[in-house]
């Protein structure tokens, strides 16, 4: 297959890779961006979009993981019509022998029944046209290659596209260390955008762990994009890659950046270790040093009031921390009815059943997955 057959050249067509439940938010972040004839599919939205739009996707977008340009798509019924059909693309067109590549593969519903085997058939395939067309083969790098393809097989059929976003995009670059559990950056976009809030209450995180919640609301209110601190981005090993397109994004995106007032965003928590951490992640982010983090438990802060509370408490799914952790849920709906009045409180439940056991009566309740994690984001008015 000749690389003027690719499928994304021919449609003009990309797919963005969305968690579970966050496709409209993410549809009308696309929408924002530039792109269009945006369309809900399995597993995320498939949309339109010249190179700018790309770019601005994957540099921009807060709630998409990946954006894929696929290359080729067939009926796929066994591992060897697999092998047979990858190693007839024209592989040296897309990258050089030179270059390392990496696969991420999804199967569902098909003859092929194991990501990992599918992997390993569409490496090999690549590997084996690479010796025939040059007599060399590429070498395999999973943890930071030049390269990442992606393999989708559902209900025998296969998608092969070239990864855009060079590994996932919830990799801000500003968790030097993440601490316990961390929260993803793409869910922890979503509290902040689901909260509706925009800057205009004071926001406090008083169980901020590793300072991804408060990282997040700093980029959305200070325009940062989100890739701001990303090393690189797949699209620029695309043929075709318009160097100067890019750096036009690059530099529209980066002037909307605005500071950040003084005390309008802040944390703590109950771990010396843990608000270390979270200083050390946002000082990597312009504005970060200006967000406020200090050691305390949540029950000795008394300033809360007329805030926008957003948290992401320890969840108790380890055997053992469940009882521990319900005590601790009513002590903190306790600390919010009586020391948080007139805020709103957002929190994240990893574990739902949780919920019950903070003792507030809930303004809303919505499905918010975090990798494994099927858990409710729920909001409290707090009169």
């Amino acid at each position: 297959m000749q690389p003027h057959d690719w499928l994304y050249l021919r449609t003009g067509r990309y797919f963005a890779a969305v968690a579970d439940g966050l496709e409209e938010m993410a549809s009308g972040e696309l929408t924002e961006l530039g792109c269009a004839e945006i369309r809900p599919t399995f597993r995320g939205l498939h949309f339109t979009g010249g190179n700018e739009a790309l770019y601005r996707a994957n540099y921009e977008s807060r709630i998409c993981t990946r954006i894929f340009a696929p290359l080729v798509t067939f009926d796929c019924h066994s591992a060897k019509y697999l092998y047979r059909t990858a190693r007839e693309i024209d592989w040296p067109a897309l990258f050089s022998v030179e270059r390392t590549f990496a696969i991420t593969s999804n199967v569902s519903d098909s003859a092929v029944k194991h990501s990992q085997y599918a992997s390993l058939v569409l490496k090999d395939a690549i590997v084996d046209h690479f010796r025939d067309a040059t007599g060399r083969r590429p070498d395999v790098e999973r943890r930071d290659p030049d390269v990442w393809l992606d393999l989708f097989i559902f209900r025998n059929h296969a998608t092969i596209s070239f990864d855009t976003s060079g590994g996932s995009l919830h990799r801000r670059g500003y968790r030097l260390d993440g601490g316990r559990a961390p929260m993803q950056e793409t869910v922890a976009a979503a509290v902040v955008k689901m909260s509706g809030w925009v800057g205009e209450t004071r926001l406090y995180d008083p169980m901020c762990g590793s300072g991804t919640l408060l990282a997040e609301a700093l980029m959305s209110f200070c325009r940062i994009p989100a890739g701001y601190l990303r090393e690189r981005f797949g699209f620029e090993s695309m043929p075709g890659f318009d160097a100067g397109a890019w750096k036009a994004v690059r530099r529209a995106a980066d002037s909307a950046v605005r500071a950040l007032p003084e005390g309008l965003i802040g944390g703590s928590d109950i771990s010396g270790e843990a608000v270390r951490t979270s200083r050390r992640n946002l000082s990597s982010l312009p504005g970060g040093d200006g967000v406020r983090v200090r050691e305390s438990p949540f029950r000795d802060l008394d300033d809360l009031g007329g805030a926008t509370i957003l948290t992401n408490p320890p969840y108790g799914i380890r055997m053992g921390e469940e009882v521990e952790v319900e005590g601790m849920m009513k002590e903190l709906g306790d600390f919010l009815k009586h020391s948080c009045k007139g805020s709103k409180a957002f929190i994240y439940f990893g574990n739902r059943r949780m919920l019950k056991h903070i003792g507030l009566r809930a303004e809303w309740r919505k499905p918010l997955r975090s990798g494994p994690l099927d858990g409710r984001l729920a909001a409290f008015d707090l009169y």
